[in-house]
């Protein structure tokens, strides 16, 4: 790691101490792949003929997929049948862009230096195919206790929802999870749930 993440990586292991478990998000927070996930919205909205500009994409980020589509076509007037982008989506990242997948390496050194010491959730708005093959390429997939993605509870990102049934899984109150998020949604969320959230993008 280069002196900055350095810096990241003890500013986050000092400000962690004291919790029974950290849920981390997944895309943006443990992975660096927003943008590939941003380029295959941008590509499948193009296949179906719409143009659509990427900073909703930003904005929503850490919203499950379905959610993000169905607010593209508030806003922008499209008719995109959700399920189907979904699945489009999905095919099109898995198949061109998750084996490219590089860590947010002071993030994933820091869930590492953790394992065995606290509970460890990964609290995604991806659904689990996507999640569970980002972790596994990025070698963490088997140091996680328990993983809750987009679909698995009733409302999701920027709901409590996720983080609440992680703890729940976990068997560890709201009040001793921290998480880490890169967005506004999965803060908002985890606050929602009670809990302490470090937002890794500003470290």
């Amino acid at each position: 790691m280069n002196a900055s993440a350095l810096d990241k990586l003890e500013q986050l292991t000092n400000l962690s101490k004291g919790y029974k478990a950290f849920l981390y998000d997944c895309d943006g927070t443990l992975a660096d792949n927003m943008a590939a996930h941003k380029e295959t919205y941008l590509k499948v909205a193009l296949s179906k003929g719409h143009v659509i500009n990427g900073d909703i994409i930003d904005e929503l980020a850490g919203w499950p997929v379905i959610d993000v589509i169905n607010e593209m076509n508030t806003r922008f007037g499209t008719d995109f049948d959700a399920a189907e982008f979904k699945e489009l989506k999905y095919k099109l990242f898995l198949s061109e862009y998750i084996h490219l997948t590089q860590p947010v390496e002071f993030v994933a050194e820091h869930l590492r230096a953790h394992v065995g010491k606290v509970m460890i959730g990964v609290v995604s708005g991806s659904g689990r195919q996507a999640v569970e093959k980002t972790l596994q390429v990025l070698g963490l997939l088997d140091l996680v206790n328990v993983i809750v993605c987009a679909g698995e509870t009733e409302r999701g990102k920027p709901y409590p929802d996720p983080f609440l049934a992680a703890a729940n899984q976990l068997n560890i109150p709201a009040a001793d999870c921290l998480v880490f998020e890169d967005g506004a949604a999965g803060e908002d969320a985890a606050k929602s749930a009670g809990m302490q959230c470090i937002r890794i993008d500003k470290l």
